[in-house]
């Protein structure tokens, strides 16, 4: 039995891959910093599916954390087949409003914990010949606006670069890139969404559903909806004046998580 560790596995499309996962037949390390959630979590996931659900407390926006996440990572009598790096969140005001240590605290998640940790599970992956990463983004990645997208774009480009390195070595990466997701991700940031259309919002279980798909069929990228990928085109196309006008109305931050 393969077993899959995932990162913000609370909530939100932590959760989701918990869930999927789980339903699967794949063992699961749950790592978040609740560990009364984490524990509810593992034992309705073992209860509902019979699988073992590790639970693993950790803050990533701390060194500490990150070490921990990334030793259990790197054992091989317990390997970890599956890695889905989706702890994330967002600060609420626009750069400059936001305090520095609260910047930097996200880059230390959305970057330096997904190097660290992306790599702690590559390196055990390559060793044996196997193994898939899932880096979760943003579609924020594409569009001009502040920390939040800046980090989410590294996270693109890293996993993609990465991905071609290791190319042929068994161990498959790819980058997830959803748009507005139904999760506690915008009320935890005290972001409201009251002006987010309705047809922008994507259930969390089938957007997880796609991820696995695109994984399994070799994918890199996966913006997993026909209507994101369709704004994903204009974006291309688009002035990133124009585009930097928009992301101001429809909020800070596009993603999930």
């Amino acid at each position: 039995m393969t077993t899959a560790l995932i990162t913000g596995a609370t909530a939100g499309i932590g959760a989701a891959f918990a869930r999927r996962l789980a339903a699967d037949g794949h063992d699961l390390v749950l790592v978040a910093r609740d560990t009364k959630r984490l524990r509810e979590q593992a034992t309705e996931l073992h209860d509902r599916h019979g699988i073992e659900a590790e639970v693993l407390t950790a803050d990533l926006a701390t060194d500490e954390g990150i070490e921990a996440v990334a030793a259990r990572l790197s054992d091989l009598k317990n390997p970890v087949d599956l890695l889905v790096n989706n702890a994330g969140f967002g600060n609420k005001g626009r750069y400059l409003d936001v305090p520095m240590a609260d910047e930097l605290r996200m880059l230390k998640v959305h970057c330096e914990a997904v190097l660290r940790l992306t790599s702690a599970a590559a390196e055990s992956m390559r060793t044996r010949g196997r193994g898939g990463i899932v880096n979760v983004s943003s579609v924020a990645a594409f569009v001009p606006r502040g920390t939040y997208g800046a980090s989410k774009a590294w996270v693109v480009q890293f996993t993609q670069g990465a991905a071609r390195d290791l190319a042929g070595s068994g161990v498959r990466l790819m980058v997830l890139c959803p748009g507005f997701v139904r999760t506690e991700f915008h009320a935890r940031a005290g972001m409201g969404t009251d002006n987010i259309p309705n047809w922008m919002w994507l259930d969390a279980d089938k957007l997880v559903a796609t991820a696995l798909t695109d994984l399994a069929r070799g994918k890199t990228l996966s913006i997993p909806d026909p209507r994101y990928k369709a704004l994903m085109g204009v974006v291309k196309v688009a002035p990133r004046s124009l585009l930097g006008g928009i992301s101001s109305r429809t909020g800070r931050k596009y993603g999930p998580q």
